[in-house]
C-alpha cells in the first residue's frame, strides 16, 4: 500500500506542474501581445520628424500599425 500512495503524489504533482506551466506560458503570451499593441500604439504618435530620424516612413508605420496584436515579427 506505501507503493501506491507515493504514486499518486507523484501523479498529482506532474499534473500540477503541467497546469503552472501552461498558465504561466499563457499569461507571458498575453503580456507580450500587450506589449506589441503598446508599441504600435506609440509608433503611430510619432511625428513625421521622429520617424525621418529613426528611417521609417509613415507608410511604414501605418504597415506595422495595422498588423493584429497576435501578429508578432520576433516570435517571443
Amino acid at each position: 500500500m506505501k507503493g501506491q500512495k507515493s504514486l499518486v503524489l507523484q501523479y498529482s504533482t506532474s499534473r500540477h506542474s503541467w497546469f503552472h506551466q501552461f498558465t504561466q506560458g499563457f499569461s507571458q503570451q498575453l503580456t507580450r501581445w500587450r506589449q506589441l499593441h503598446r508599441e504600435r500604439r506609440e509608433l503611430a504618435r510619432l511625428s513625421d520628424a521622429a520617424l525621418d530620424d529613426i528611417g521609417l516612413s509613415r507608410a511604414d508605420i501605418l504597415r506595422e500599425v495595422e498588423r493584429p496584436f497576435w501578429d508578432d515579427p520576433l516570435r517571443k
